[in-house]
């Protein structure tokens, strides 16, 4: 198949993970995926298949020089983001794209249109691979997965274009923040490796979030309202007051770069108790520890003036900034940087205002930045995708593997 046939085939499969399940993969239809990918590596001829009882895929493509190399890995995510449908994906390809609107689904008057999404005038005469208005596309991530296996494809076909032993890995739960939790990384066995996961054409990143999690749970005490004067507690108002303390400026809304923020992402309750959950993110290990004591001060605080346990804190660390773990390798980074240029590609070299599984990695063990694998606007209706894009990163995967080996 080629890359675009093979990139359809994939947004075919419903993949969507789930936070509420607890187990790995999250779905099933990640497995039914894995499932046929594995019988697609097998019938390219390579090696060392294994797919484990979680839905972590690996295979080898062997080296074909004889001087020792390093041993680097590419990985791809195969679920789809919990936040829209990935089910019944009926893509179609807008050729030689002119700049105008674009009606994705006519019924229901959803338009892919420049004057809100202004990234589409950079792509004028490109084709676009885009959803019919109803369910995300699936580029985040089966277009890395499309370009890994189609890459691995190219450098069988182009024997002599030599590299190292390459590893490919395809992991479940990667948008739910749980891709990397089951990956042995001693077992898929690279000096380092390579995510394809990031957005627009350049995009490479070794920097991310510090990331963590907050949930308070407030307790009240209900009375009737008309005799209610000293006597309540109204667990809804303790909450409001909670979120009130922290920066109204300091959020994803307000932010940008290198800025952290208090993300408030739910918020449930009556007069008896109300729970709010929050992400904390910040690029600066220092502050980001900063932030979660400032919860903490928050929550003390409102217990000293409710009562003991009016508040309770739940926080949990998610990832770090890979960064640090990347600095010492930063040969890794030249490599990406160089292949990019070598195939016409301007490097964009920026933090992820977000995680990727190679953060996770990186702290395991296997040094893992991340690469573009093309797509925009991620996790709803307007994604869409560049073909050219697509090409790109997957030449980018096939001049990694020989500027490697040509060390």
């Amino acid at each position: 198949m080629a890359l675009v046939e093979r990139f359809l085939k994939y947004v075919s499969f419903d993949t969507q993970s789930s936070e509420e399940t607890e187990v790995t993969p999250s779905t099933p239809g990640q497995m039914v995926f894995a499932r046929y990918l594995k019988e697609e590596l097998e019938s390219l001829g390579l090696e060392d298949i294994t797919l484990d009882e979680h839905g972590y895929l690996f295979a080898t493509l062997p080296a074909n020089i004889d001087k020792p190399v390093p041993s680097i890995g590419f990985i791809a995510h195969m679920d789809t983001s919990p936040d829209m449908s990935g089910k019944d994906v009926s893509p179609r390809i807008v050729q030689n794209y002119d700049g105008s609107d674009i009606v994705l689904c006519e019924e229901e008057k959803v338009v892919l249109s420049p004057e809100q999404f202004p990234e589409l005038l950079d792509h004028k005469g490109e084709d676009l691979i885009v959803t019919n208005g109803k369910t995300l596309l699936g580029a985040d991530d089966k277009a890395g997965i499309a370009e890994i296996v189609s890459a691995i494809v190219y450098l069988k076909e182009h024997p002599e274009i030599k590299h190292g032993k390459i590893r490919i890995g395809f992991n479940p739960d990667e948008e739910i923040g749980l891709g990397a939790h089951k990956f042995i990384v001693e077992k898929f066995g690279c000096d380092w490796a390579y995510t394809m996961d990031g957005g627009e054409a350049g995009e490479l990143e070794f920097e991310n979030f510090n990331a963590a999690s907050a949930k308070i749970t407030f307790k009240g005490r209900n009375v009737h309202p008309g005799y209610a004067k000293n006597k309540m507690i109204n667990s809804i108002r303790v909450a409001n007051r909670f979120c009130a303390m922290l920066p109204g400026h300091e959020t994803p809304e307000h932010t940008e770069g290198y800025e952290g923020f208090y993300h408030l992402i739910s918020f449930n309750g009556d007069v008896e108790q109300t729970t709010v959950a929050y992400i904390i993110r910040d690029h600066d290990r220092a502050r980001f520890e900063t932030r979660k004591k400032e919860m903490e001060q928050f929550v003390q605080k409102i217990n000293a003036e409710y009562g003991e346990g009016t508040a309770k804190l739940e926080l949990r660390d998610q990832y770090y900034n890979m960064r640090e773990k990347i600095e010492p390798v930063m040969h890794i980074i030249d490599t990406a940087f160089a292949a990019m240029e070598a195939v016409g590609v301007k490097p964009n070299v920026k933090p992820i205002r977000g995680g990727t599984d190679g953060a996770q990695l990186s702290f395991k063990g296997l040094p893992c930045p991340n690469i573009f694998a093309g797509g925009l606007n991620f996790h709803g209706r307007y994604e869409f995708i560049p073909i050219q894009n697509m090409e790109k990163a997957m030449n980018v995967i096939v001049k990694i593997a020989e500027l490697v080996a040509a060390k």
